[in-house]
């Protein structure tokens, strides 16, 4: 994306993010948050339609397990505590660099490990899920660029 890391960084590392990139039929809500900055230890619950494939609206606690800033890359992981999934990991990665026209650009990269309830039965299910975060993480992608790149 044609945006500097430092801008991305802040983006993603405020809490409200997740409203503006998050498709609008999740009805994503932030209900609570222990800092609107996202840092080390932080904790935030959410509510919505988070499972993707029901209608039913849920909850979901996560925490910032990892968070790191270097030159090479800025990173930071949140996991969930209580929701709808068994296991949930999400690693956020970025990275600078200049392309050949001398502009600032980052590259965004998510990396999910998640494992759905009910045992075997979930384990059936994988594959429509791993479908779905596919088509959100593509749209999350979308709206962040039309976030940053129309607001530079």
């Amino acid at each position: 994306m044609n945006c500097h890391i430092d801008r991305v960084w802040e983006f993603f590392t405020d809490i409200k993010h997740l409203e503006i990139i998050t498709p609008m039929e999740i009805e994503l809500k932030i209900s609570n948050a222990t800092n609107q900055k996202l840092t080390q230890g932080s904790e935030f619950w959410l509510e919505g339609k988070l499972m993707m494939m029901l209608s039913k609206r849920s909850k979901w606690h996560s925490i910032i397990t990892s968070y790191s800033v270097s030159p090479q890359e800025y990173l930071y992981v949140d996991e969930m505590l209580t929701g709808p999934f068994k296991k949930w990991k999400h690693l956020h990665k970025f990275y600078g660099a200049d392309n050949n026209n001398n502009q600032k650009q980052t590259q965004v990269i998510d990396e999910i490990h998640f494992e759905l309830p009910y045992g075997i039965i979930g384990k059936l299910f994988d594959g429509y899920v791993y479908k779905r975060l596919e088509k959100l993480f593509y749209n999350r992608k979308l709206a962040t660029i039309r976030s940053l790149e129309n607001n530079t």
